[in-house]
C-alpha cells in the first residue's frame, strides 16, 4: 500500500497530483467552495484545513500544505494586505503537533522557517506558444520542512529569452540583466499547462498552483526519508 499524504489548501490539485507522481496515495481539503473540486483528480474534501489536520493528521504518513499567499506576494498592494489572513503560523503548529513529516510551500517573501527555493528553471518547463516562441517557466516558491529538502540544480535563467506563465509573459533585456513584461500578452491556456505541467485544470485553478515537477521532486525525498524511518 502507498503511504498516504495529506495536501491542505489543494485548490485543483497542482501540488496534489506531483506528490502522486512520486508514489503516495494523496487526499486534498479545501475550504473554498469557488474552486472547481471536480477537477480535483484525488479524493478530496470541503472543510478547514488547520482543524483537518489536527482532526486528521496523525492518519497521514505526510502532510503537505499551500496556505493562501495573498499576504505575502508582491501582487498585493502593501495596503491590502492586513485584509488578508496569515495561516502559515496556525498550519505548520498543527503540522508539527501531528508529529509527522510535513511541507509547507509558499511565494518568495513569506515567513517560512528556512526554506528551500525551488523554481521552473530547476526542471526545464517550457512550451512554444502560438508565435513560435520558447517561453520558460520561472515560478520561484519555498517550501519549508522537517525533512530535507534539496534542489535539483541551481537556478539559472541566463539562458531564457522569453519567460511566462498564467500571468503573462515577458522578454529579456538585451542591454539589461532583467525582464521587460510584453504589453497585453497572456501565452494561450493550452501554453499555460504546458509551461505548468498541468492539463486538467481551469484558468483560475492554474492562477493559484504550482507545476507538479516541483512535489515530484519533493515527495520522492519525503518518501525516501519516511522508507529510511520505517
Amino acid at each position: 500500500m502507498a503511504p498516504r499524504l495529506l495536501d491542505t489548501y489543494c485548490c485543483e490539485g497542482g501540488a496534489s497530483m506531483g506528490y502522486h507522481r512520486a508514489g503516495f496515495e494523496v487526499v486534498g481539503v479545501d475550504i473554498f467552495e469557488d474552486y472547481n473540486q471536480k477537477r480535483y483528480p484525488f479524493e478530496s474534501h470541503r472543510g478547514d484545513a488547520v482543524e483537518f489536520i489536527k482532526e486528521h493528521g496523525h492518519e497521514f504518513d505526510a502532510i503537505a500544505g499551500s496556505p493562501p499567499c495573498q499576504r505575502h506576494t508582491i501582487a498585493t498592494s502593501a495596503i491590502d494586505r492586513s485584509a488578508y489572513p496569515d495561516l502559515i503560523g496556525p498550519t505548520r503548529d498543527a503540522m508539527i503537533a501531528s508529529g509527522k513529516p510535513y511541507v509547507i510551500e509558499n511565494v518568495v517573501g513569506a515567513p517560512l522557517v528556512d526554506p528551500t527555493l525551488l523554481c521552473g528553471c530547476m526542471f526545464d518547463l517550457q512550451a512554444v506558444d502560438t508565435d513560435g516562441i520558447t517561453l520558460y517557466l520561472q515560478r520561484a516558491r519555498l517550501f519549508e520542512s522537517n525533512v530535507p529538502l534539496t534542489q535539483p540544480r541551481p537556478c539559472d535563467h541566463s539562458k531564457h529569452e522569453w519567460v511566462g506563465g498564467s500571468y503573462g509573459g515577458a522578454r529579456r533585456d538585451k542591454y539589461e540583466a532583467r525582464y521587460v513584461r510584453k504589453g497585453g500578452y497572456v501565452p494561450s491556456i493550452p501554453v499555460q499547462r504546458k509551461l505548468l505541467g498541468i492539463d486538467w485544470m481551469t484558468q483560475k485553478g492554474m492562477f493559484q498552483s504550482i507545476p507538479p515537477a516541483y512535489t515530484e521532486h519533493i515527495g520522492r525525498i519525503l518518501l525516501a526519508h519516511i522508507e529510511e524511518a520505517a
